[in-house]
């Protein structure tokens, strides 16, 4: 029998109300972070974040849809075929405008074996917010 796991996007276990789906874990991947992030049209509640926490560079590409990619004063028109790749350090959000998008993004800790965070597996609790801050905040200023 092959080593091989095949499903459907909506077959992934999903947290925060649906629109992240967790496609790493659901497929057994171990070496990088995987998910689908679906944003309805109009959508600008996507934390503006940087991955400080964890060091992981992320590359996003859509699968459906159009979304903009805002990165330090700058937006990025993102659509099925661009691909983004945004540095750990960067501050990034997504926005939607009349169109939902499937984004994927894709991570890894440059020079550095893939530790996935404890939310990114099937079943467990996903962190707010503000205990996301926490951990970039506390990596940010060094005891």
């Amino acid at each position: 029998m092959p080593d091989v796991t095949v499903k459907r996007v909506e077959d992934f276990d999903a947290i925060f109300g649906g629109a992240f789906r967790r496609v790493r874990a659901g497929l057994g991947v171990s070496s990088f972070g995987l998910s689908t992030i679906d944003l309805p049209p109009n959508f600008s509640h996507f934390p503006e974040h940087d991955q400080t926490h964890d060091d992981q560079e992320e590359v996003y590409t859509l699968i459906s849809g159009r979304a903009k990619l805002l990165v330090g004063g700058q937006e990025y028109d993102l659509e099925p075929g661009v691909f983004a790749r945004v540095a750990a350090s960067e501050k990034r959000k997504i926005v939607t405008e009349g169109e939902a998008a499937r984004v994927i993004a894709i991570g890894g800790t440059p020079g550095r074996i893939y530790e996935p965070p404890e939310f990114s597996e099937e079943g467990t609790k996903p962190p707010t917010l503000e205990e996301i801050e926490a951990k970039s905040q506390a990596k940010a200023t060094p005891a």
